[in-house]
């Protein structure tokens, strides 16, 4: 039997190829300096001018954390969202992280509209996320209702990336209705499946993963999980060459 492979279009993308700043007709800014649930220290700005913590330099998207006080916060830095949203398909963003201790940058999707109740009922795909406590590790996840961060269950792999804050690499997630593989320049190293089993809220507890998601891009500092932050550094630098969509036909 011979085994269907879908195939794949390019459906959106940002080379960051013209402007100073992302453009606003592609990207939504969130502001704001609550903590964003994990306890961050930084506050996201979405300034246009010499101090923006998001610009492009060079054709490349750089979203720069800064030691700076700013509306009773130690940190500045940025967290773009893609204005479109997309339902399965191939997700590629090609990016340098930073390495300073504190520091974490992350790719990730989230829903369009809390379908089934608040995070994280709703689902989160996590396409690349990275510690500077821990410099070249690279996680890939997924939160659910039944599988989270906060029940100490949630779906995670990591893999190692030695160059992952000196050089520009792609970070991949493949979507599909009944599975969420993750890579690092083709190779895959996290799997999430679909669990047939599952009957709670609807069938969505374990796999609520058939809606619309948005991308994110962000660079938070300390919280939960970076842990403390080294005070020696003022900047910081998170770089995205591209982001590519891509959906089966």
């Amino acid at each position: 039997m011979k085994l269907h492979v879908p195939e794949l279009k390019l459906a959106w993308e940002d080379d960051f190829s013209f402007g100073a700043y992302p453009s606003l007709e592609s990207w939504n800014f969130q502001t704001g300096g609550h903590g964003w649930g994990n306890e961050e220290l930084q506050f996201y700005t979405d300034r246009h001018n010499d101090k923006a913590n998001a610009y492009i330099r060079n054709g490349r998207l750089v979203i720069e954390a800064r030691k700076e006080d700013y509306e009773n916060r130690l940190y500045t830095s940025a967290r773009l969202n893609t204005k479109k949203s997309w339902t399965y398909g191939r997700f590629t963003v090609r990016a340098k992280l930073p390495s300073g201790i504190g520091t974490w940058p992350a790719i990730w999707m989230m829903p369009d509209v809390p379908r089934y109740g608040d995070w994280p009922n709703s689902g989160e795909i996590d396409i690349m996320e990275h510690l500077g406590r821990l410099k070249n590790t690279i996680y890939s996840s997924i939160h659910t209702e039944a599988t989270n961060h906060t029940l100490d269950n949630h779906i995670i792999s990591s893999t190692i990336v030695d160059t992952a804050t000196t050089d520009f690499h792609d970070y991949t997630i493949d979507w599909t209705p009944d599975q969420i593989t993750g890579y690092v320049d083709g190779k895959a190293y996290f799997l999430a499946e679909k669990p047939f089993s599952d009957t709670q809220n609807g069938g969505n507890a374990y796999w609520p993963f058939h809606h619309p998601f948005h991308l994110i891009l962000n660079l938070a500092v300390g919280g939960t999980w970076p842990g403390k932050v080294d005070s020696s550094w003022n900047v910081q630098h998170f770089e995205i060459d591209y982001v590519r969509v891509y959906q089966y036909i």
